[in-house]
């Protein structure tokens, strides 16, 4: 039986770069040693080729998925790319193959692409490109570069996300103090804050969208779990708890891991994608999940 949406005819669109959705490290080669020229011809020459799955293909076949769960499609996935569409054609091709229901697509021939996110009204965006990446944040939209790696395919259809918790779902508001002043004068600020809820970072609203859908299936059958997993530790757990509480948002776990290796922690929750705003604790991660790296907030000024 397929869930009732509830009158709700808002989507969660997400934006989603050729290169975050299929292995095209080998025209990308390419691309960097002889040129855009030779690159095209490429793509042409081996457009009926079908490419292989790229970091973000399980999480985009997951999130899809969740569109036959509920008595109408409240996900959509848009294409947006620097290729030219001459050159994405082998991309709509693989996307046929694998029946990927992406029906829209934006390209752009080596522009940055990031201007047509707020026109599709995207929640999140999702890049090979960290300049694309670090626009789509600037003009207010959710986005992370993701980390190249083998693509992890899950054996289950549950969607489980993880994410870091200041400069990504908070502001950089703490941690500034943290890098100012040190641990000491992070906790004693966080402990006079506590009852004060810390403003949203950029992935605020892509959490609460999550959540909006996660309350559309029963809560001991939800095909969707969330985690912050993040390197606070006690006593700064207690501003992030009320924070959450004050935006009604849940999220099913949470890890308060004082400054452990995340990496294992997230493959013992089984994560099929996880946001951080530091790149060493993307690239630890990297070994267990795909992972995204979010250019954001005082460590990545």
């Amino acid at each position: 039986m397929k869930m009732k949406t509830k009158g709700t005819d808002k989507k969660l669109i997400i934006g989603i770069s050729s290169r975050a959705l299929f292995d095209l490290s080998e025209s990308h080669s390419i691309f960097e040693d002889k040129g855009e020229e030779a690159f095209s011809q490429y793509q042409i020459d081996h457009e009926n080729e079908v490419l292989k799955p790229g970091m973000a293909f399980s999480l985009v076949k997951k999130l899809l998925h969740l569109n036959t769960l509920l008595d109408k499609p409240l996900i959509e996935i848009v294409l947006i790319s620097r290729n030219s569409a001459d050159t994405g054609l082998r991309i709509f091709n693989s996307i046929q193959h694998y029946k990927l229901k992406i029906e829209r697509a934006v390209f752009t021939r080596g522009k940055s692409p990031y201007q047509y996110l707020s026109a599709f009204g995207a929640s999140l965006f999702l890049s090979a490109d960290r300049n694309d990446v670090c626009q789509a944040l600037q003009a207010g939209c959710a986005a992370a570069a993701i980390l190249p790696g083998k693509a992890f395919q899950s054996e289950t259809e549950e969607l489980r996300i993880a994410f870091d918790g200041d400069a990504v779902l908070f502001s950089d508001e703490a941690e500034k103090i943290y890098q100012a002043e040190g641990l000491l004068a992070f906790q004693t600020a966080e402990q006079k804050a506590a009852s004060t809820p810390l403003p949203g970072g950029p992935f605020k609203n892509f959490l609460a969208a999550l959540h909006a859908l996660q309350k559309l299936f029963p809560a001991q059958d939800c095909p969707i779990r969330t985690a912050l997993v993040t390197a606070r530790s006690a006593p700064s757990h207690e501003r992030v708890i009320r924070t959450l509480r004050a935006w009604d948002i849940r999220v099913d776990e949470a890890l308060f891991l004082g400054g452990l290796d995340k990496g294992k922690f997230l493959k013992s929750f089984g994560a099929d994608f996880f946001f951080d705003d530091q790149k060493a604790f993307c690239e630890s991660a990297s070994a267990y999940t795909a992972a995204a790296h979010v250019p954001y907030g005082v460590k990545n000024n």
